[in-house]
């Protein structure tokens, strides 16, 4: 297939709305790495249903987003010092059209070897795109990559940023988690004035997670991993609800998981654990509300995913694990080979596992472990990818792939 015949297959899916749901923030639609999108391709390579390839300057791993029929990402360049950037990228042709610098950072300073300067992943939400760059800065610009507000925030991370904000309502909502200083925020999201502010208990520490609000009742919560315990808070006020301890917990980096009544919170270094929390309690919950928990087997780095009645992780060093999500019951263990940090997603029926080597592989959800595909790309998969327009959106350490079930 020629490359302008694949492109034009690519516009059909953009003019027909019921094939194009946004993909707008980090782990889709709701925040759990599912997508309703139909038609996906299972299997891919350099060769094979590859709509575009775009290269992309810089480094980061902060993970796409779709809206609009474009594909934005942000990213760190070096040039006298580091300059923090937001880019988009038509979605039909991969062609970018927006390369803009948000933040410049002077001089260089150190993080983890694995990290990038440009991690936590991008909102778009209407007109606007939501950048955070964690201590080095947040900011709203609109998708014509004009400047509306900034905002900054003095804490130690010792390395680098890593969570992404959430939109609620008319705020935008994030975690600073540092040595020296650990709260969570809510900025106006029209304004970027701090609407409140919550200081984590102490002892707090590092971490690097992604909040996720989620309906208990009659109320929202919002659910946020640190160092030590997790909190549930008000997303209107930052009032804390409750709380869950972990003695032996920090440097935490998926992002929770809700459905079966329980909230599923990875405990972080230095021995991971995986809680099911029940979130209809008040105060301190640890020795009340923790229905089980999991230490074989947990993540440090990818997210969890929940699909009908099973739990599903990867570790960090390619162990997957389907458990039963309501008990912890392990179902089955599978070695899937090489090293992960991505987060899966779960679209068209079947589960997305990212290998930091490049490597997709494709499983059946099920009690029963069923591999089927396993798909390589040149360069290294730390971001998680987007589902949008009957496509997958892979982002390596140089590329930008569209990837789609073209015509043979």
């Amino acid at each position: 297939m020629t490359r302008l015949a694949a492109a034009a297959l690519v516009l059909i899916f953009w003019v027909h709305p019921a094939f194009a749901q946004d993909w707008p923030e980090f782990r889709g639609p709701g925040g759990q790495g599912h997508s309703p999108e139909r038609g996906l391709p299972a299997e891919w390579s350099e060769t094979r249903n590859i709509a575009w390839k775009t290269p992309l300057p810089g480094l980061g791993w902060s993970s796409p987003v779709v809206s609009g029929g474009r594909v934005w990402i942000t990213t760190a360049i070096e040039q006298r010092g580091i300059s923090l950037r937001l880019l988009a990228f038509d979605a039909a042709s991969g062609r970018e059209v927006v390369n803009v610098e948000v933040f410049h950072i002077g001089g260089r300073r150190d993080i983890n070897p694995k990290n990038s300067w440009a991690s936590p992943t991008p909102i778009v939400e209407g007109d606007r795109v939501y950048v955070h760059f964690g201590a080095d800065g947040t900011a709203a610009l609109s998708t014509d990559g004009s400047l509306i507000w900034k905002q900054r925030f003095d804490y130690q991370s010792q390395h680098g940023a890593g969570g992404s904000p959430v939109v609620y309502g008319d705020l935008l909502i994030f975690s600073c988690d540092g040595s020296d200083a650990a709260f969570v925020v809510a900025l106006d999201k029209r304004t970027g004035k701090v609407k409140w502010k919550t200081n984590r208990r102490f002892p707090a520490d590092q971490a690097y997670t992604t909040p996720l609000v989620i309906r208990v009742g009659d109320r929202d919560q919002l659910i946020s991993a640190g160092a030590y315990r997790a909190a549930a808070y008000d997303p209107l006020t930052g009032k804390e609800i409750w709380r869950v301890g972990y003695a032996d917990g920090f440097s935490n980096v998926p992002r929770p998981v809700y459905g079966r009544g329980l909230v599923y919170i990875a405990t972080g270094f230095q021995q991971p654990s995986m809680l099911a929390v029940r979130p209809d309690g008040t105060g301190d919950v640890t020795k009340t509300h923790v229905a089980w928990k999991l230490v074989r087997g947990a993540p440090l780095t990818p997210s969890p995913l929940l699909v009908g009645d099973e739990f599903y992780m990867i570790s960090d060093g390619g162990i997957a694990t389907c458990l039963e999500a309501g008990t912890g019951a392990v179902v089955w263990q599978q070695r899937l080979g090489g090293t992960y940090s991505a987060s899966p997603v779960f679209a068209d029926g079947r589960i997305y596992f990212l290998a930091e080597q490049g490597v997709t592989t494709v499983i059946a959800p099920g009690r029963e472990f069923r591999r089927l595909a396993t798909n390589r790309l040149d360069g290294g998969l730390l971001a998680s990818m987007a589902v949008s327009g009957g496509s997958l959106f892979l982002r390596t350490d140089s590329h930008l792939y569209r990837i789609m079930e073209t015509l043979r």
